[in-house]
C-alpha cells in the first residue's frame, strides 16, 4: 500500500486506511470485528479510524489490535456523549479524549478529531483548546477537525489543528479544492466517504437521508459522465485517493473480500487525467441544483 507523508505532523499514513465504523455494530460477532481489523492492516490499511459515537468500535480496537499497536496509524472523532459532563466544553473533550485512550488500550492516540461541531463552536475556541491541552500533555499526536462545509473551511484557516476529515466522493466534491488548500497549509487530509454509499447497486434510494442524498445525486450526475465502468467502486475509490491534497481515503466494511477489492484498487494507481476531467465537468454541469456545493 503507498505510503504519504500526513500533512507536517511527522506521522506516514496509507492511501487507503480503514474505516471502523461498520466494526462497531452490536450484532457483528466479536470473532468477525477481530478478524476484519486484523486482515484490514495486514492489507495495508494503516489507518484505523473510529469515533465515540460508533457503538463497540473503539473498545474493539484496543481488544483486538492493541498488540499491533505500533503497525498502523489510530484515528477517533469526539466532542460529545461523556456521561455528567455537556456536550462540545472543554471538560467533556478532555474526558473524552481520557476515555478513548482507555478503550483504545494506547497511551497516545496518533490523531483526535472534532466531530462535525458547527463554526460556532469551533469560533469559541473552548473545544479547540481542549484539543491542543490534550495535546501538550502527551495524550495525542495531531489535533483534528471532522466535517464539511462553512465549519471545514473555518477549521483549516483558524490555525487550531494539524489535520481535517472530509466528505469526498463522486456525488459529494465540495471538498475537492478545500482539502488541497489545507494541505498546501500543511495539514494532513482525511478523505471520508468516497464511495457516498454506493448508490449505483440499488435502483431505489435508501432510507437513510445521507445515502438517499447521494442516490438522487448520481442519479443526476450518471447521464452526464459519458462513459460506463465495470467497477464504479474502484473508479470512486481512486477518484478520491488521487484528489489534490488528499493524504488517505477511508472505507469501512465487514467483508474481508470487500478489501481486498478497495485495496487492489488503490493499488491500480490514479485514473488519467481526462476521466477525472470528465468526471469534475459533468459534476459541475449538475451541481447547481445541489446549493452550489461544486
Amino acid at each position: 500500500m503507498q505510503r504519504r507523508p500526513f500533512g507536517h505532523s511527522g506521522l506516514e499514513v496509507p492511501a487507503l486506511g480503514f474505516g471502523a465504523m461498520q466494526v462497531g455494530h452490536p450484532s457483528l460477532p466479536e470473532a468477525a470485528a477481530s478478524r476484519i481489523l486484523n486482515h484490514a492492516l495486514d492489507l495495508g490499511l494503516a489507518l484505523v479510524d473510529t469515533a465515540r459515537s460508533y457503538g463497540l468500535s473503539e473498545e474493539r480496537i484496543g481488544r483486538h489490535l492493541a498488540h499491533r499497536r505500533d503497525e498502523f496509524v489510530l484515528s477517533t472523532k469526539l466532542g460529545y456523549g461523556v456521561d455528567g459532563i455537556a456536550d462540545w466544553t472543554f471538560d467533556c473533550v478532555v474526558a473524552g479524549v481520557d476515555a478513548a485512550r482507555d478503550r483504545l488500550r494506547t497511551d497516545v492516540i496518533d490523531i483526535v478529531h472534532l466531530h462535525s461541531c458547527g463554526p460556532d463552536l469551533l469560533e469559541e475556541g473552548e473545544v479547540a483548546r481542549a484539543l491542543g491541552h490534550c495535546a501538550a500533555s502527551g495524550k495525542l499526536r495531531v489535533a483534528a477537525y471532522s466535517g464539511d462545509g462553512t465549519a471545514l473551511r473555518y477549521a483549516i484557516m483558524s490555525g487550531q489543528f494539524g489535520a481535517v476529515q472530509a466528505s469526498l466522493n463522486l456525488c459529494d466534491q465540495q471538498a475537492w479544492r478545500v482539502l488541497g488548500e489545507a494541505h498546501a497549509c500543511g495539514l494532513g487530509t482525511i478523505a471520508k466517504r468516497p464511495l457516498g454509499g454506493q448508490p449505483w447497486r440499488t435502483d431505489t434510494p435508501p432510507d437513510d437521508e445521507v445515502h438517499a442524498d447521494y442516490w438522487h445525486r448520481y442519479a443526476a450526475l450518471r447521464p452526464e459522465l459519458g462513459f460506463d465502468t465495470g467497477d464504479w467502486e474502484a473508479l470512486a475509490l481512486r477518484f478520491a485517493a488521487w484528489a489534490p491534497g488528499v493524504d488517505c481515503v477511508i472505507v469501512g466494511g465487514t467483508d474481508p473480500g470487500h478489501l481486498e477489492r478497495n485495496a487492489a484498487a488503490i493499488a491500480a494507481g490514479p485514473l488519467p487525467s481526462a476521466r477525472v476531467e470528465s468526471i469534475r465537468a459533468a459534476y459541475k454541469k449538475v451541481g447547481a441544483q445541489w446549493q452550489g456545493r461544486v
